[in-house]
Parts: C-alpha cells; structure tokens; sequence
C-alpha cells in the first residue's frame, strides 16, 4: 500500500513553517499520522512480516533466540517481536510508544519503552541482539544512536540493520544514509554479513524481491542495506 505524500511532507503553509522551527515536533505529528493511517486502513495493525526478517534473512532461527534479550529500535506499533515468544526480554523502542498504546499495541506480548534512540535507558552491555529495521534514518541524531547501540550491546551480540539508503529526506526520514553507514559502527562492531538492494516499492519488498544492487550502474537512486554485525 503506498502511503498518501501528506502523511511524510508538509502539506500546508502552516506545517512547512512548523517543520521550520520544530522539527522534531511536525516529525513526531507525521509518524503518528502515517500509523494512525495504517490502523484506519487495516483495521488491525499486524505483525506477521516481522518473523522472517529476523531469522531468514539474517540465516537465524527460532533457537538462536532462545533466552536471548532483544532490543528493537523504532519498533512502531506492529509488535514486531510477538512472534519471539522464545527469548527472555523483547524490548521495543519508540518515541510515539505511549501513543501506540491506543492502536492496540497494549495488548501485545513485548514491552513498549517510551524514548528515544539516543538514549536508551539500559545499563551498559544489556542486550544480546538489537535490531534496527526501517528506522535508522528517522533518528534525530545518527552518531549518539550509533553510540548508544554500541554500549547497551553484549560482546559477541548482534546488531541487525535494514535501512534506506540514498533516499531524498522526508519530514520523517530526515537522514539520507549511505552504503557507508556500515563504517561509522567500526571498529567495535564486524560485519558478519551486508547485502545490497533496489529499492522496490517499499523496504520490505525490496528484500523479499532480492533485486540485487547494481553498483556498476553509477546513478544515484535508492536502495536497501541489510547488515548483521556482532559486537567485538
């Protein structure tokens, strides 16, 4: 389902001189927006893409998760680790989450926590997987976020990011990202697998497509970048 343009830019003379000076404020407006869209139009805001792309795509599974303490950030309302029923802590992050209580994530199986990436409120060394899917480039400050992720990541726990990259900056998605993005989590952090993809009509899509990116094509156009990293 492609998203009407009002719920990622400023529609009005109004809103483009909020976006001017609050930012953050007309940002979190449009989030809040596009997931209180979604709920009208699916009625039930579900989680069932979430699975695959924690397991399969990054070659885990089921028991890797077992007593494992996870940490999504930007999880948005979807419940999107309900299906890991396995591990001992399942943590989803967001800004809006107190928000997402009133689309149905109350009654999800994880605990929502209300803040932001760039300040998780967990002790050093916390979490045994952290995850970043499709929200890496809505941060409000990318070097903190990364810093963050860093310190509440156990040795030998892994970070699995999906992002865009190489997109023209939205409201939402304030941050264009390049390829190069893996660098800035060295030297803490190996890349234990990184793939490249074409943008299809959505992130998701993109992967499940697996359109591999044509880096001998030179023009600059969006992608897609999945990384599992692990913590040194």
């Amino acid at each position: 389902m492609k998203v009407p343009k009002i719920f990622l830019k400023p529609a009005d003379k109004t809103l483009k001189i909020l976006a001017k000076v609050a930012p953050l404020r007309i940002k979190r407006i449009r989030e809040l927006y596009y997931w209180k869209y979604m709920k009208e139009e699916e009625k039930e805001l579900n989680s069932r893409h979430y699975h695959a792309f924690f397991t399969s795509n990054f070659n885990l599974n089921n028991e890797f998760y077992i007593n494992k303490k996870i940490l999504d950030i930007g999880c948005g309302p979807r419940g999107s680790l309900e299906w890991a029923d396995m591990a001992s802590e399942r943590i989803g992050l967001d800004c809006l989450a107190d928000e997402y209580l009133k689309l149905g994530s109350d009654k999800h199986d994880m605990t929502y926590i209300n803040a932001p990436a760039e300040k998780i409120p967990f002790k050093e060394e916390y979490f045994d997987v952290i995850s970043s899917f499709n929200s890496l480039d809505h941060v409000d400050d990318i070097d903190t976020t990364i810093t963050e992720i860093k310190r509440v990541l156990k040795p030998k726990g892994l970070f699995l990011l999906i992002t865009d990259v190489n997109h023209e900056p939205t409201v939402t998605e304030p941050l264009t990202l390049s390829w190069e993005i893996v660098n800035d989590f060295e030297p803490e952090f190996e890349i234990i697998e990184e793939k490249h993809y074409e943008k299809q009509n959505g992130i998701y899509k993109s992967i499940r497509e697996n359109k591999i990116y044509d880096h001998n094509d030179v023009t600059i156009r969006p992608g897609v970048l999945s990384v599992k990293f692990m913590k040194k």
